[in-house]
């Protein structure tokens, strides 16, 4: 569970960047790209073989981690856009709600267990999720630009149930590396794209927090794989667990820290989000 819980606290700890990033005025594009090589750049440091390219380009998971890196921008951006057209709380659910799909990929591929107590778990997550995302007064549209939210939802579940599936034991450092340099090429060609067209330089402060969010980003990642790797462990119960978790503690977060205000729909949502991981351990 040790590296479940590091994993939540990785996860949580972006949306805490996030926070700052607007405190401090921080390009967020700029940044993300930033965090793209800083993530990267872990992964080739935990990786402790030779890195050269020949030794791993005809690895059946190279171009999948190539095509992920891609996934993971395009996702960013239609995030942005759900929440920029959709509200906030729409972007939020849709990315969170996702987690139905690695779950039900785990029952239906890998055979997992079903009971009562696990399903019954599994609802009330789902339910938490979307009690808890919602902000008071905030503007919800579920009927403008629906095809967002939904791209939302299925492109952030499939990023989850493909790094779990593809990510190989003994080079996951690596193939989390290749991931994320990926998308940071491909973040580097729309950031020089969009600072030629707006004449937008570089800000200097979009570097440390980069990094900054590389770390924790690639934290995120590699502790939820390792803990999907645990023996006796079940995905379903992983990706429903570490997903209910993150949003009940960044609300807590967001109370303590930042004095956000929460409704008792959140409060509710915590409480059944407590009551899920409970009942999923089961």
């Amino acid at each position: 569970m040790i590296f479940l819980i590091l994993s939540v606290l990785s996860s949580t700890a972006i949306f805490v960047l996030f926070k700052l990033f607007k405190k401090y005025n921080v390009n967020t594009l700029q940044a993300i790209v930033y965090n793209y090589i800083s993530a990267s750049t872990c992964g080739l440091l935990l990786y402790k073989k030779p890195t050269y390219l020949t030794n791993f380009i005809n690895e059946p998971w190279f171009y999948v981690a190539l095509a992920l890196g891609f996934l993971f921008i395009a996702i960013f951006n239609v995030m942005a856009l759900t929440a920029q057209k959709n509200g906030l709380s729409v972007a939020s659910v849709a990315s969170k709600m996702s987690v139905i799909i690695p779950v039900l990929f785990g029952i239906i591929i890998y055979k997992e267990s079903v009971g009562f107590y696990k399903i019954l778990g599994i609802i009330l997550a789902l339910v938490a999720v979307i009690l808890a995302s919602i902000k008071p007064k905030s503007n919800v549209k579920l009927t403008r630009s629906i095809y967002l939210p939904v791209i939302l939802f299925l492109g952030s579940g499939v990023i989850e149930t493909s790094v779990n599936h593809f990510a190989p034991d003994g080079n996951m450092p690596l193939f989390l590396s290749i991931i994320f340099a990926s998308a940071g090429v491909i973040g580097f060609i729309m950031v020089g794209l969009k600072s030629f067209k707006a004449k937008q330089r570089f800000k200097r402060k979009s570097i440390p927090f980069g990094i900054a969010l590389g770390l924790v980003n690639y934290s995120s990642m590699y502790f939820l794989l390792k803990a999907l790797r645990v023996e006796g462990l079940e995905t379903s119960s992983v990706f429903t667990i570490n997903n209910v978790a993150v949003v009940a503690v960044s609300c807590l977060i967001g109370l303590l820290v930042f004095k956000e205000v929460i409704s008792y729909k959140n409060w509710i949502g915590i409480g059944l989000a407590l009551i899920s991981i409970i009942l999923v351990i089961l």
